[in-house]
């Protein structure tokens, strides 16, 4: 898929908490094909402080309006830059990158996030409910305010939310909630993005019941387009780097992720 270089303007920056904010982008010209699950590498204001850019999911996207939001969260100085810029000012960035969700045909589907993974999330499922996919969407995190902007996906799936802390949903782990444990072989696709633990745990149970799993992996990429090789994964197929290969994998291509398992029907 082509790539491009452009500047966006600033529509919005919303600081929904101390660790979290959202921008909203305008382009000047019509917007590419974007998948959900492919990211975006800003540019940083003050590129003498904090020299390579940033990658960052794209967190939902309105073709009519030629806008694009992205999902962050305050780690080091390039998002902390980010987080300080103002309405109107422009940002440089190269899109769309990596490989997104192939989306199935079936209409049963489970999209878990956990943390800041839930980023690329609302893209995906606003194009699965653009196409009539029905889906149940778990969420997680440490706690209430890492579920800041969960009514946002409640617009498009039958919502469910767990936090350590049991400050909002149910208390416990993601991988803890009945929607992966029996009611899982409800579904035939699941999408998942966060930590990678719980990852791995969620491509096991998925493999456990035969159901096709995608993930978006959180790997450290520093060019994001594959020339530097610091976020290579091991697949079974060899090295791949994340950044132009992913970040979204077939769990079945992750080598050691889980053990191959052989339906029977006897």
């Amino acid at each position: 898929m082509k790539k491009f270089i452009h500047d966006f303007t600033v529509l919005s920056n919303t600081r929904l908490n101390q660790k979290y904010f959202v921008l909203e982008l305008h382009a000047s010209a019509p917007l590419p094909r974007i998948e959900p699950g492919q990211f975006a590498a800003v540019l940083v204001p003050n590129p003498a402080e904090v020299f390579l850019r940033r990658p960052f999911s794209i967190h939902d996207v309105d073709f009519t309006k030629n806008t694009i939001k992205l999902f962050i969260k305050i780690v080091g100085k390039g998002t902390e830059a980010l987080s300080q810029i103002q309405t109107g000012e422009t940002l440089n960035l190269i899109y769309p990158l990596g490989k997104g969700f192939q989306i199935p045909r079936q209409s049963k589907i489970l999209v878990v996030g956990g943390g800041c993974g839930i980023a690329p999330l609302l893209f995906l499922v606003h194009a699965l409910h653009s196409k009539g996919i029905g889906c149940d969407i778990l969420l997680g995190g440490h706690s209430a305010d890492d579920l800041i902007i969960f009514e946002q996906f409640a617009k498009y799936g039958s919502i469910h939310l767990m936090t350590e802390d049991g400050s909002a949903g149910e208390k416990g782990l993601v991988t803890q909630h009945p929607l992966l444990g029996n009611s899982i072989i409800e579904f035939h696709t699941i999408f998942a993005c966060g930590p990678t633990p719980m990852l791995k745990a969620i491509s096991d149970l998925a493999a456990r019941h035969y159901i096709e799993c995608q993930v978006s992996l959180e790997n450290t990429m520093a060019c994001g387009i594959g020339a530097c090789l610091c976020c290579v994964v091991k697949t079974t197929s060899g090295n791949r780097c994340v950044c132009t290969e992913g970040p979204v994998f077939d769990t079945k291509e992750l080598a050691g992720w889980h053990q191959p398992m052989v339906k029977c029907d006897l």
